[in-house]
């Protein structure tokens, strides 16, 4: 049996998320491939070919891969198919974006977002919010498969793959790179933080989220938000934490003036230690919180900031 697993990254560096993908495809068994496709992107295969459990790392290296556009990523993974068994991804936006592509040209049912791995064709994942968790058992032969990287621990890199040059150059002529606007920020990245403080609608607007700025300075942490601010306007929405938004596990992380809407819950809930400020009392994120403190959070903040 032989495992492919797509590998994220921006062309320079390898995503931390994909050695927990490659822990996912671990509990698989079998042979594991991880395929780099972009363009320039010599030193991602370099890193990848380091991460341990992988036996050779496949290099699509060409102009049309620049972008990871899903048109064309998806016709290259569907061509490697035929040697696979399984065709595993990140459940972040590349791999959310092409991988149903792979499943409809193969002409099987993708696994999406799965938690667990209890056998080579048997997987758990999250429905309803989070509310249940599912048992799949896959009987197609070919296994198309996402992974929630929060329920998987990343492997070591002190591995020594081999890495192999792919000529294939699957260009579908159907879509094209326009241009892209990205935050810019000196905070760690909100998917990979290990410490997460968000706001939600009890911050009543944009500005007092300056509040949580001083926090997340002293703890190095990510800033954060919950779909209610986002809809609000009070931020923008790559900083949304939720169902809709990005799926976190941080070590620590710090709900403020949130009141736990199962869609927030269900992105948050994995971390290790949830604090939680809110003046009610009855709010249902302090069912999930490790911590909870019941107070006004423009009192409540700037004196935590004054104790850390």
């Amino acid at each position: 049996m032989s495992v492919l697993v797509y590998a994220e990254h921006d062309n320079q560096t390898l995503k931390a998320e994909t050695l927990k993908t490659v822990a996912a495809a671990q509990a698989m068994g079998g042979e594991i491939t991880l395929l780099v496709a972009g363009h320039h992107c010599q030193t991602v295969a370099e890193e990848a070919a380091k991460v341990n459990g992988i036996s050779k790392v496949l290099v699509a290296d060409n102009t049309a891969y620049e972008y990871q556009l899903a048109e064309n990523i998806s016709l290259l993974v569907t061509a490697l198919a035929s040697e696979h068994d399984h065709i595993v991804a990140t459940a972040l936006t590349t791999g959310k974006n092409f991988m149903p592509r792979v499943a409809a040209l193969l002409d099987v049912a993708q696994i999406s977002d799965i938690i667990g791995v209890e056998s080579s064709d048997t997987f758990v994942r999250p429905i309803y919010a989070g509310n249940a968790i599912a048992t799949v058992q896959s009987l197609d032969s070919k296994k198309v498969i996402t992974v929630r990287t929060t329920g998987f621990d990343a492997v070591a890199t002190d591995g020594n793959a081999e890495i192999v040059s792919l000529d294939t150059v699957t260009d579908a002529g159907t879509s094209s790179y326009v241009s892209e606007e990205l935050t810019v920020s000196e905070r760690p990245d909100l998917g990979a933080a290990s410490v997460i403080i968000s706001g939600g609608r009890g911050m009543q607007n944009g500005d007092n989220f300056k509040l949580l700025e001083g926090i997340a300075d002293k703890l190095g942490a990510a800033i954060g938000a919950s779909r209610a601010a986002v809809d609000a306007g009070f931020v923008p929405n790559d900083m949304q934490v939720g169902q809709t938004g990005k799926i976190v596990a941080p070590d620590l992380y710090i709900a403020v003036g949130i009141s736990g809407a199962i869609q927030h819950l269900a992105g948050m809930k994995d971390s290790k230690v949830i604090v939680a400020i809110n003046k009610d009392a009855e709010a249902p994120i302090f069912q999930v919180a490790d911590y909870g403190i019941v107070a006004d959070l423009f009192e409540a903040l700037p004196e935590l900031e004054s104790k850390l």
